[in-house]
């Protein structure tokens, strides 16, 4: 063994750069924090709406193609009094957390029921890689066709577009559940049904929560892409209708508003996620830092 494979941890620690052994300096870890991070976000968006809003006042850019701050927020005031836009929001919002609770669900279960029969797995795996290769938009008329124009033919598309995605990420995490301690488990005598529930459900549960994430924003667009097609609320159907029109600044207040309900959904998720995994929290929290 030579020398240099000797060097003891503090001799290595002596040899490193001496930015990266000090860290990040004060004014880094002050602006690290969660008051910090949301102020540069906030800043950064007050700049990006200045700049848009200065460029259509200058004549860069045209207010009829891309629309202008101030009038995005004239009408989203608007709205907002006359109580239109958030029977809108609520109509969509509560069309995506159906079919993303139903085809969570249903997804979930499925994949999971997977797990005690390989035959029908193998069966059954052809035809799932089959219906994901097509577009679920694609199944929009069909399902419009099938449920009417209501508030079901929204929720259907949006359990279309998450169930399957469940199913996935449920099926391949049980297929990837540690085989070692389901022989350990089954050569001490343990049922199917036990391993099931000690091993393969507390397995499969942090992909499972991950997917979460993932099938939000699928209900979402089901919800959207159901309002296109047909209905006569929702945001989907305000975009619609303003984009028919060329009103750009109605359609950039549905948008706004979609990523708004998106990014609060998410963020739910996440509280879930943390109240559910806790472990996965502390574990995502001790990165390495230089």
């Amino acid at each position: 063994m030579t020398t240099h494979a000797l060097k003891s941890a503090a001799q290595l620690e002596a040899e490193r750069p001496a930015a990266i052994r000090r860290g990040p300096g004060p004014l880094a870890r002050a602006v690290d924090t969660t008051l910090g991070r949301g102020l540069i976000q906030a800043a950064a968006v007050a700049v990006f709406f200045a700049a848009w809003e200065i460029a259509v006042d200058a004549g860069w850019l045209t207010e009829f193609l891309v629309g202008a701050p101030s009038g995005i927020w004239r009408v989203f005031s608007a709205s907002l009094m006359d109580g239109s836009l958030a029977v809108d929001t609520w109509y969509t919002l509560i069309e995506a957390i159906l079919g993303f609770v139903i085809g969570t669900l249903v997804g979930s279960l499925a994949g999971l029921g997977l797990w005690y029969s390989v035959l029908v797995a193998r069966v059954v795996e052809p035809f799932i890689v089959a219906i994901n290769s097509v577009p679920k938009i694609a199944l929009a008329p069909i399902v419009i066709l099938w449920f009417g124009t209501g508030f079901v033919s929204k929720v259907a598309l949006a359990v279309s577009l998450t169930a399957l995605v469940a199913l996935i990420a449920a099926y391949q995490a049980a297929r990837d559940a540690d085989p070692d301690l389901q022989a350990l488990m089954a050569s001490m005598g343990a049922s199917k049904n036990r391993i099931f529930r000690s091993v393969i459900v507390p397995s499969t549960l942090p992909a499972i929560i991950g997917m979460f994430r993932i099938n939000i924003g699928f209900a979402l667009v089901g919800a959207v892409v159901g309002e296109f097609i047909s209905s006569q609320r929702g945001l989907g159907h305000l975009i619609y209708n303003a984009s028919s029109l060329y009103d750009l600044n109605t359609v950039w207040v549905g948008l706004f508003v979609l990523m708004f309900v998106g990014f609060v959904l998410y963020h739910v998720i996440d509280v879930v996620e943390r109240r559910i995994l806790p472990w996965r929290q502390v574990s995502t929290a001790g990165g390495i830092q230089v």
